[in-house]
């Protein structure tokens, strides 16, 4: 869900709108007389979303990882401590 103000509001309110973006998540649509509107994100949200656009972007990985949410939801996989998952990735210990 988003909220709307206008350029001239946000002026006025700037610190207390900025610490709702980011303290409450909330997205923020600001209207501008020239029709330019723009969006206001915490923005380590907007890292989240352009991560799982990258991860989605091809459409054998977004299968995998969607194959992958499915067997989770069903409680199909054996769970693995960190530990464990890095040592079979490859990674060793943290």
């Amino acid at each position: 869900m988003s909220v709307e103000t206008t350029y001239s509001k946000l002026r006025e309110e700037l610190a207390s709108v900025l610490d709702r973006v980011v303290d409450d998540r909330e997205v923020v649509i600001v209207r501008r007389k020239t029709g330019k509107d723009v969006a206001l994100i915490a923005a380590d949200e907007l890292a989240g979303l352009l991560e799982t656009v990258h991860l989605l972007k091809s459409p054998k990985n977004a299968d995998r990882l969607m194959s992958a949410l499915r067997r989770a939801e069903r409680h199909a996989g054996k769970p693995h401590t960190v530990d464990q998952l890095r040592r079979e990735m490859g990674l060793g210990k943290s």
